[in-house]
């Protein structure tokens, strides 16, 4: 879609897809994307949207099909359960979040058609929280990146790298190669 109004039919359906999977809090009383389900930041405060848009995923030039079609399920979701949409936003949108996530469960199925493709959208809903994978990970860190803040990751140490002084299993599981760099490179 090369519409102003196109593209913000496709963030809104997407942002409510990216929220579905990691939610969080809305982001102003208005948002109709987030359903502020859950307190916090979710996946489109961690920038799902734009890993979503990154051409290396392989989806992003498919993003206006897939809004087009999570659309479609939502509104014969919607006649199938009798419920009544609003039409100003688009339908998945529109739908309260349980029965996002119930619709959403009925497309990630095992028995659905169309699960591959969901669950890889999906992936890349939960990579943007809980990985940064649009960003670099100090800058990432640097700047507070929700996800990360959230879960509590790690910062370097000043020179931008990471140094774990303490063992994760209480014990060094291997030495250090003799021939490894100083920036810790094998030789």
């Amino acid at each position: 879609m090369d519409t102003s109004a196109g593209k913000q039919y496709r963030t809104l359906t997407l942002e409510a897809f990216a929220d579905t999977f990691v939610p969080g809090a809305k982001r102003e009383p208005g948002d109709i994307a987030v359903a502020g389900a859950a307190a916090g930041p979710g996946a489109v405060a961690a920038g799902a949207i734009e890993l979503l848009e990154t051409p290396a995923t392989g989806i992003a030039s498919d993003l206006d099909d897939l809004a087009h079609g999570l659309n479609g399920h939502a509104s014969d979701y919607a006649d199938e359960h009798g419920l009544v949409l609003d039409t100003s936003v688009p339908p998945f949108v529109a739908l309260e979040f349980a029965h996002r996530t119930a619709l959403i469960q009925a497309l990630t199925d095992p028995g659905h058609p169309e699960k591959e493709f969901w669950i890889l959208t999906a992936l890349f809903c939960f990579m943007a929280f809980d990985t940064a994978a649009h960003m670099d990970t100090v800058s990432a860190v640097a700047n507070g990146h929700p996800g990360l803040k959230t879960m509590g990751f790690a910062t370097p140490d000043a020179d931008g790298l990471w140094r774990f002084p303490d063992f994760s299993y209480r014990r060094q599981l291997a030495r250090i190669h003799p021939h490894t760099t100083a920036s810790g490179d094998p030789a």
